[in-house]
């Protein structure tokens, strides 16, 4: 259960409480979440752990404590109830200026538990929008997601295929009771994934609404976290007898993260062997692949072709011969990867694999299918569509279903001391 954040988002209908004296309705979901945020607010382990006693969970203390830390508390905004077990909620968190939405769950019967509590940090100037679905609005969702569908997925094949399957869940009744929008969200990408086999595929939902000028400011907020997280660079260091390590489980936007990317690069650049720890990197944004790859030619290079269907471009990608810094020419390199390693992550060890740069270890990856695109069905819901195939010039070959094999075998938990051993015995080769 995910009791902290997440990417998807709630539907919400009234009654609506919006004053200054909000309360939550008198039903089980609202009686929870007024004592849950009376325990956040406290800070008071005996408090947090009499509201785990009296509404069961998987939440520990610990997690009831970190919303108190990451906010300083809540103040309640406004309460959207729907039934007895389900409510929705807007809060505010008192340590900045950042307002959040969030839905809390109970399970029906008695006693009665705690089945999901998790907010979502709205997009600055953003408008709280929720809405109801009925059958005409289910519909519209998943008919427009067939359409997106069958019009930009990279293979026409399975993109009828996943239209398809859709079209009969629904005619079916499958979706017929699910009213609200997170849900549908939720069940349509499974069932989209289990059709496609690829982890790409997903419908989006949120229930606010964006201007130009709240997206302007969620990007701006979006890269001053990036750089507050190193840009998702957790670790650099050097291992004995010289080798360099970085771990990053997110290929952040070079347009923000060059500097760090580059700063990351040079202070392993006297090493005598490198290794990239890909085992937890589930992607990112696209650049910042071609952008490390850079250090590691000593010229401009080719490294892999993007083909869309859409407008049938296929665009060349290739290393940028002027990043600033010491480059790492003419010695070992090592990715480890895992069984969770997808999408950009893939796409960095595939394109380097195949110039035969770099020793892939670890475990075979998921096999993401390249480049995705961000479709709009309306105002709440977005389909996540793969619209482009990454392939290599070298091999002429892509990984999409196959994933990334690697080059030496081993469990991801044995990567990292399987690539320290062999980078040894090849500096004490050189030496």
């Amino acid at each position: 259960m995910s009791l902290r954040r997440s990417f998807a988002a709630l539907l919400a209908l009234c009654p609506v409480l919006s004053s200054a004296d909000v309360a939550a309705p008198d039903t089980p979901a609202g009686h929870a979440l007024t004592e849950f945020l009376e325990a956040v607010n406290s800070g008071d382990r005996a408090r947090q752990e009499a509201f785990l006693k009296a509404w069961p969970s998987k939440m520990t203390v610990e997690d009831v404590e970190e919303w108190k830390t990451s906010s300083g508390g809540y103040d309640l905004l406004e309460v959207r109830s729907s039934d007895p077990t389900n409510v929705y909620f807007r809060i505010k968190q008192r340590s900045r200026d950042v307002e959040e939405a969030g839905r809390l769950q109970v399970s029906s019967g008695n006693p009665v538990s705690l089945r999901m509590v998790n907010a979502w940090r709205m997009p600055p100037g953003a408008k709280y929008d929720p809405i109801t679905l009925d059958d005409a609005g289910r519909a519209k969702v998943i008919e427009g997601a067939a359409a997106l569908l069958e019009r930009f997925h990279i293979d026409v094949k399975t993109g009828k295929a996943l239209a398809t399957s859709l079209r009969k869940r629904s005619a079916s009744g499958e979706y017929r009771d699910i009213s609200y929008g997170d849900w549908l969200a939720k069940k349509i990408t499974t069932d989209l994934r289990e059709t496609g086999h690829d982890d790409h595929l997903q419908l989006r939902f949120n229930y606010w609404l964006t201007t130009p000028e709240s997206s302007v400011k969620q990007s701006e907020a979006e890269a001053r976290q990036a750089v507050a997280a190193n840009c998702h660079f957790d670790k650099t260091e050097h291992r004995p007898p010289n080798i360099g390590y970085l771990k990053f489980n997110f290929f952040a936007d070079p347009a923000v993260c060059a500097n760090k990317a580059s700063a990351a690069m040079n202070s392993l650049a006297d090493s005598d062997a490198l290794i990239f720890d890909l085992r937890d990197n589930r992607g990112g944004r696209g650049g910042m692949g071609e952008y490390l790859a850079s250090y590691l030619f000593a010229g401009r290079t080719h490294l892999s072709n993007h083909f869309r269907r859409a407008d049938k471009v296929m665009t060349e990608s290739w290393t940028d011969p002027s990043v600033p810094g010491r480059k790492f020419v003419d010695k070992p390199v090592y990715v480890l990867v895992s069984n969770r390693t997808f999408s950009a992550g893939e796409g960095f060890t595939f394109v380097l694999q195949a110039q035969k740069r770099v020793t892939v270890i670890g475990e075979q990856t998921v096999g993401g299918s390249g480049t995705i695109e961000f479709k709009p069905i309306d105002d709440h819901f977005t389909l996540v569509v793969p619209t482009g195939r990454v392939s290599s010039p070298a091999t002429k070959s892509d990984f999409a279903s196959t994933g990334v094999v690697p080059d030496v075998k081993v469990p991801a938990e044995e990567a990292l001391e399987t690539a320290l051993k062999l980078a040894a015995e090849s500096i004490r080769k050189e030496n």
